[in-house]
């Protein structure tokens, strides 16, 4: 047999298989058939379980009143357009009769749809992790420099850290009630309440993290600081903050996905606009289709918690100095 009859038959054709990527392959596969055992399990099992509202919803009734959920909020920015539309053609006709009258214009009060839901929860967890971080990571800072100042806060800390938000839920509101009087308020009462919760549940996991990240720091990167002779501030924003990236940054997700956990908590106790109160108000409506929206919500509440964390981590691969460093 000669060495020309041992050559690939493609190859004379000048035919190249194409290469595949086994790690993207699995990265896409492995979860998509998670996906799938998932619902073809939940599929199995939801018509064995029978509630007062009737058997348990599977992924076709849930996907059904997904659809319903949108509609309605498309139904619903209809009759907002609608509403807006009426006032300007009664306003131009009454300017027309008399040209000294001053239009008026009167805000939509329509029922919040569950998309209008999803972005109250947002802009609440968001503030609310915001005000936590700017408390926390300075704080965590100066902690993690001063061996000290970290004995005398850690007690402090270790008796607020596994305070559940429905404790701390009852005190904020009465607080709010009493201090955040207004005629004519900027935000809700509601809203105070949830930003406050949220802030106070979430900002120990990036204080601790952060603090031990800073005291942490190798020797040599202080002594470098020392030889330079920087000042406080510059050998915080040089030397501290970078080094101190990664550990600040777990704090950081772990504090996201704690605040969203917690909003959800409070809006659904103290029926404040969100989410939650979505869910609490399908559970007591009770009809037919409870179980499903709450689904719906349930899975949508996850969703979002995924994208925060995965946001976080984007920021964090962005800003992190090694970018060698593999984070998930």
């Amino acid at each position: 047999m000669t060495a020309q009859s041992n050559q690939n038959p493609l190859a004379k054709l000048n035919i190249r298989l194409p290469e595949f990527n086994i790690s993207l392959l699995a990265a896409i596969g492995l979860p998509v058939l998670g996906i799938a055992f998932f619902l073809m399990i939940w599929s199995a099992l939801a018509p064995q379980v029978n509630t007062s509202l009737g058997a348990f919803p599977g992924p076709a009734q849930v996907w059904e009143q997904a659809e319903v959920l949108f509609q309605e909020h498309n139904d619903e920015r209809e009759k907002e357009v609608a509403f807006y539309e009426r006032q300007e053609e009664r306003n131009a006709a009454r300017v027309a009769q008399d040209p000294t009258y001053e239009p008026r214009i009167r805000a939509y009060t329509g029922k919040p749809t569950f998309i209008d839901q999803i972005g109250t929860s947002l802009v609440t967890v968001l503030v609310g992790f915001t005000l936590a971080s700017l408390v926390a990571i300075p704080l965590g800072i100066f902690l993690g420099l001063s061996e000290r100042l970290n004995q005398a806060f850690n007690p402090i800390i270790q008796i607020f850290k596994p305070v559940s938000p429905l404790a701390w839920l009852p005190l904020v509101t009465m607080v709010v009630s009493a201090v955040y009087v207004s005629d004519d308020p900027m935000f809700e009462k509601s809203f105070i309440t949830s930003v406050i919760t949220v802030c106070l549940c979430s900002l120990w996991p990036t204080l601790i993290n952060t603090a031990v990240g800073v005291a942490n720091i190798e020797k040599d990167l202080m002594n470098v600081s020392q030889v330079l002779r920087l000042s406080t501030f510059t050998h915080i924003r040089k030397i501290v903050i970078p080094a101190s990236i990664p550990m600040m940054f777990t704090g950081l997700r772990l504090s996201i996905g704690i605040a969203w956990m917690v909003l959800i908590a409070a809006e659904m106790l103290a029926q404040n606009p969100g989410l939650g109160k979505f869910v609490w108000d399908e559970f007591q409506n009770g009809s037919s289709n409870s179980l499903s929206r709450i689904i719906a919500a349930v899975l949508t509440i996850g969703f979002v918690g995924f994208c925060l964390d995965r946001a976080m981590l984007f920021i964090q691969q962005k800003v992190n100095w090694d970018k060698n460093t593999q984070v998930r």
